[in-house]
């Protein structure tokens, strides 16, 4: 599913009204980017969307390029304009798009379109190989408790959030949308996919079902 059919806007859209959708969006991009080694020479931006984090991390690492992997071209277009000659883009899914050797990884709000925890994990694995020593992958997602109490407090919030540009009634449909469509894994569960994959995880950033985590081979 495309970029604009999974949220119900039109792609020109997208990077005016991401913050509408998700709470903190901008800080968790600048905590993601900032969590990049500026020597970094080569990393992947994996479901590079629009190159919101591509572009936060391209000004981080001055002499960096990135490769976005992406299924929809469309999307492409846009990330393509943003991040210009230091951009290059692999279309395909995450599970079988080639990985470059590369200095790190990166990824926001696009890992929770992965639809199993086997597949997540064969993905990381597959992160891993392809990173440098001491590289790192850096991602940015939903990831909520895992008591159910506590889940459901934090989608309260998030739902919260939706309510401040549209109604109570489209803020209760998107929400319930994008559960159907997205797999929010746990982040205790999360932890120990990248930890079974190889990864010494660290949690950058936290709040409510949000969380920016930094894994270093």
């Amino acid at each position: 599913m495309s970029v604009a059919a999974h949220l119900g806007i039109d792609l020109s859209e997208y990077d005016a009204r991401i913050g509408t959708f998700i709470p903190h969006y901008r800080t968790m991009i600048d905590v993601g980017a900032a969590a990049l080694p500026p020597a970094t020479r080569t990393f992947i931006d994996l479901g590079v969307g629009t190159g919101a984090l591509a572009a936060a991390c391209l000004a981080r690492a001055p002499r960096a390029r990135v490769v976005g992997v992406d299924e929809d071209t469309d999307v492409m277009k846009l990330a393509a304009a943003r991040l210009g000659a230091r951009a290059s883009f692999v279309t395909g899914s995450f599970h079988r798009a080639p990985l470059p050797r590369c200095d790190a990884a990166v990824a926001s709000f696009a890992l929770h379109h992965i639809r199993t925890r086997a597949a997540k994990a064969a993905l990381y694995g597959r992160v891993h190989a392809a990173l440098r020593p001491r590289g790192v992958l850096i991602t940015v997602d939903c990831q909520p408790a895992t008591d159910r109490a506590v889940r459901r407090a934090q989608f309260d919030r998030w739902l919260e959030h939706l309510r401040d540009g549209y109604s109570p009634a489209e803020s209760r449909r998107l929400l319930r949308a994008w559960s159907h469509e997205d797999v929010y894994v746990p982040l205790d569960a999360e932890l120990d996919l990248l930890r079974g994959a190889g990864f010494r995880t660290e949690i950058l950033w936290r709040r409510d079902a949000f969380a920016v985590v930094r894994s270093a081979r």
